[in-house]
Formats: structure tokens, C-alpha cells, sequence
């Protein structure tokens, strides 16, 4: 009678066994949608900051676009003139040009954006899925262009990098827009599903009152190379190049001027970066100030500073060189850059 009773309670048991999975997992796909502050990376709190700037239209009269670089050597605060730091880490035009559109759709545009990327941030593909995706930084309609962009151009490099999961990439794009749990599983294994609630929004409201800046390394100094060191041409992608352009007429069409001021590298960065990388890339943004009357380019397409101003293996400057770019930009941005250290021709055996 017992063995009876239970087989015909199997199909039952089953039955509230796939039940109780969905809606487990139901569960766990409502927290990954709603509760990315809970989990996500500890830069996720950055990159939302520039969001909730941009839809707030929390614009001021200067936008800062450009990688991780500008993000943290720009600060805001001690600029002249109310400025927003709209850079992010690993960031490309792609991502510059997201929050650019968003800013223009705002009442009051900026009268001037800075933009500043090093080389290696045209030449080759950075986590766009692993953080500008993940990060939600992206909405569907932004990234169906990038996918049109790339197919058009014949240059996957961006929309399918690291693309081994087997997942067409149609369905792939719904899944991360759609915050498809599995595509979030690390960061939620990383961040304990929860525990990164209150440092995350900590961060977040530092990112939003520093409009946008916030620190890498901050070591008292770095002779470490970086990735321009390792860089042996300089060859824009072309789906890079075509959002680089993009920019830039868009600025051209609203009347906003524009300049590229570049980030400064350490020595030892410099003393490994070959020089045709340099007039390379010195050249391509010469071309774009030739078609764009409204676009210029202040100083060099490299400027190195000595190793004690950077605080990691990236040359990102440490808080003391980036208080110290920043204090000097900001007379530049008043159309005094020729005390900018940097816009002479540079040499190692230089000093300031």
C-alpha cells in the first residue's frame, strides 16, 4: 500500500520540484534585474554615477569623454568651470559616444568637450561585454547600432569579443538587456549575492559628488609599462575610428567645440612606445582636426611625466598627479594650455 501510495506521488513531487525551480529562479533573475548595487563589480558604482548624472541632465559646461585615464586624472573640482567626468574604465568611442547622445538630448548642452584616449584604446577591443554590458551601460536600441555598425563594416572585434558560448548573438543581446542570470553568475557568486550593497553605494554617492572621477592605483609612484609599450603600430579599428567620427559630428552639428588632450604616461611607458605608434597616432587625429574645424588638438598625442605622478601599471596618475594635471588643465580650458607641461616635445631626460 505504501509503495503504491508514493509512485503516485512521484509525478506530484515533480511537479512542485520544477515549480519551486522556476520560481527559485524567477526569484534570482528579479534580483539580478532590480539589484545590481547588491553584487556587481566595484566599478559598477562608477559607471552608474555618469548614468544617473546624464539623466539627471547634470551636464555643466565642460564634458569629459574618454578611458580610464581622463577618469581619474580630471577632477572636476578643481576646474574653473562646472565640469562632469563622463570617462569610464576601459572605455572606447562606443561608450563615449552612448553618453555624449544622452547629454544632448538635455535643454542646456555643454560649451566644450574634453576628449582623451591613449592609442591602444582605438587599436584593440576592452571588456565591452564583461563591464560596459554587464554594467547595463548600453540599452537595446544602442547596442542594435553597434551590431548594424559592426556587420556594415565588417569588424567584429567589439560586438563579438570573446564570444565562446555558442549563443546566436540576436539572442545573446536580448539575454544581456534582458539581465539574463547566468550571464551575471560570477559577479553574484563574487559579491556573496549581496554583500556588496553598502560599499557599492558608498561609492556610488563619492562618484556622484566628485562628478564622475574616481581612482585606479594609488601608489606614491610606477616605472611599470603600459599598454602603448606593447603596441608595435598604430591601426585603428574601424568600427573605433567610424564612433570616433561620430563624435565629432555630432559636435560639428551642434556647434560645440571639442579638443583631444592626452593623458600623461610615465617615462618608462614612454621610453617603450615606439615612435612610429606615436606619429601614427599623432597623424590619425591630425586628419580629424583638418575635417572638423571645431575639433584641435592640444599638445601631443603623447605627453609622459615622471614615474612618481602614476599609481599603478596602467599609468593612471595617483591622487597627487591628478590634483596636479587637473590645477594645470584648468588655465588650458580658459585657452591658456602652453603651460601645460607636456606640449613641448618630450624627452626622458627631461625634468619639470
Amino acid at each position: 500500500m505504501s509503495s503504491s501510495t508514493s509512485s503516485s506521488d512521484l509525478p506530484r513531487y515533480g511537479t512542485i520540484a520544477v515549480v519551486t525551480m522556476m520560481v527559485s529562479f524567477a526569484v534570482i533573475w528579479v534580483w539580478v534585474a532590480c539589484m545590481p548595487m547588491a553584487y556587481l563589480d566595484p566599478e559598477y558604482p562608477n559607471w552608474r554615477a555618469k548614468q544617473v548624472l546624464l539623466e539627471r541632465c547634470d551636464l555643466g559646461e565642460v564634458l569629459i569623454l574618454g578611458d580610464s585615464r581622463a577618469a581619474v586624472g580630471i577632477i572636476p573640482a578643481i576646474l574653473p568651470m562646472k565640469t562632469t567626468n563622463f570617462a569610464v574604465g576601459g572605455g572606447e568611442a562606443v561608450e563615449a559616444l552612448v553618453a555624449l547622445d544622452r547629454a544632448l538630448l538635455c535643454p542646456v548642452p555643454p560649451r566644450l568637450v574634453v576628449v582623451s584616449f591613449d592609442p591602444a584604446h582605438f587599436a584593440a577591443p576592452e571588456l565591452f561585454w564583461e563591464r560596459t554590458m554587464r554594467f547595463g551601460f548600453l540599452n537595446a536600441a544602442e547596442l542594435a547600432d553597434l551590431r548594424d555598425v559592426s556587420a556594415a563594416l565588417h569588424d567584429p572585434s567589439i560586438y563579438e569579443e570573446r564570444h565562446t558560448d555558442g549563443v546566436p548573438s540576436f539572442l545573446r543581446d536580448r539575454l544581456y538587456t534582458w539581465r539574463f542570470p547566468p550571464y551575471f553568475f560570477a559577479s553574484l557568486v563574487k559579491g556573496g549575492g549581496f554583500l556588496r550593497w553598502h560599499r557599492n553605494h558608498q561609492a556610488l554617492e563619492a562618484a556622484i559628488a566628485s562628478r564622475g572621477q574616481y581612482y585606479f592605483g594609488t601608489a606614491d609612484g610606477s616605472g611599470l609599462i603600459a599598454a602603448e609599450g606593447r603596441l608595435r603600430a598604430f591601426q585603428p579599428l574601424p568600427v573605433l575610428d567610424h564612433y570616433f567620427e561620430r563624435i565629432l559630428a555630432r559636435l560639428h552639428a551642434r556647434g560645440i567645440p571639442a579638443i583631444f588632450i592626452a593623458m600623461p604616461v610615465n617615462e618608462s611607458t614612454a621610453r617603450a612606445t615606439s615612435p612610429t605608434v606615436q606619429a601614427a597616432f599623432a597623424s590619425w587625429l591630425v586628419g580629424y582636426a583638418a575635417r572638423y574645424p571645431g575639433f584641435r588638438v592640444v599638445g601631443p598625442a603623447m605627453r609622459a611625466w615622471p614615474d612618481q605622478w602614476f599609481g599603478d601599471g596602467f599609468s593612471h596618475l595617483n591622487p597627487a598627479g591628478a590634483q596636479r594635471f587637473s590645477a594645470l588643465l584648468g588655465p588650458c580650458l580658459m585657452g591658456a594650455c602652453a603651460g601645460l607641461p607636456g606640449n613641448e616635445p618630450w624627452t626622458v631626460a627631461q625634468r619639470e
